[in-house]
């Protein structure tokens, strides 16, 4: 009797220790795929490039102005920038998109062997203005300089909408992506089957702008010197995108 209880407990142990094994593979495979993408793919990178002429520029214009009273420099500046931003103003510029940069008013000192003395005072006011339309760039600069505009520079050559752009340079990045997959997909012997991830990074690519003179203009009698010659180029709106296709 006893013997059969020794042989019915091993089978029980046995059938048990079966039982446990299949319970731990299985807890084992199931932690191992869970969650995981089994499924195969390929990444593929496209890039598309439009070509656009700017349509925005921005310039920054300035006046400094230094004088032994703070009443005679205020008066002095005032009076000049005033006259640039009428003149601005008169070429068909909308307020809002003339906007004061800085307005400082600091003493000047000089320094001896004996130490620092006082030597006035100094002004300095700047405005930005974004000019829509472009053929008034050049007259813009050198009228302001004209003026009494002493700092200028800034310019900046910008799209002012460019969503559709960006919108083109896309739909090319993603068909060069798409044509470049059916390719790589072809020589392996696969199938494209679907699109599961896709990653974009859109970008401008600001051109430097060009515009000689106004130096030289500021310091010399404006009326004989020309208007400075303004070239904004183009301006590149690029799209690189990154698609993962399924593939089988």
């Amino acid at each position: 009797m006893k013997n059969l209880l020794y042989i019915v407990g091993a089978i029980v142990g046995f059938v048990l220790v079966i039982y446990l094994g299949v319970l731990t593979r299985n807890s084992l495979q199931e932690y191992n795929y869970i969650g995981r993408d089994v499924r195969d793919t390929i990444t593929i990178n496209g890039q598309g490039e439009v070509e656009v002429k700017p349509d925005l520029t921005t310039i920054t214009l300035g006046v400094y102005t230094e004088g032994e009273t703070v009443e005679a420099v205020q008066t002095e500046n005032t009076n000049k920038m005033n006259s640039i931003i009428n003149m601005v103003k008169g070429m068909g510029i909308d307020e809002k998109d003339i906007k004061t940069l800085n307005f400082t008013v600091n003493p000047r000192y000089n320094w001896n062997e004996e130490g620092r003395e006082d030597a006035g005072y100094e002004i300095n006011q700047n405005i930005e203005i974004k000019v829509r339309d472009q053929e008034k760039v050049s007259k813009l600069l050198s009228e302001g300089a004209m003026l009494g505009a002493n700092q200028i520079g800034g310019l900046q050559f910008t799209i002012d909408d460019s969503a559709s752009f960006e919108q083109q340079a896309r739909l090319q990045a993603i068909k060069d992506a798409e044509a470049k997959a059916k390719d790589l997909a072809g020589e392996l012997g696969l199938t494209l089957v679907r699109v599961v991830s896709f990653y974009e990074d859109t970008y401008n690519n600001y051109p430097t702008p060009y515009y000689g003179g106004m130096e030289r203009a500021v310091a010399m009698d404006m009326a004989m010197v020309p208007e400075a010659e303004i070239e904004s180029g183009s301006q590149t709106v690029t799209s690189n995108v990154s698609v993962t296709f399924e593939v089988r």
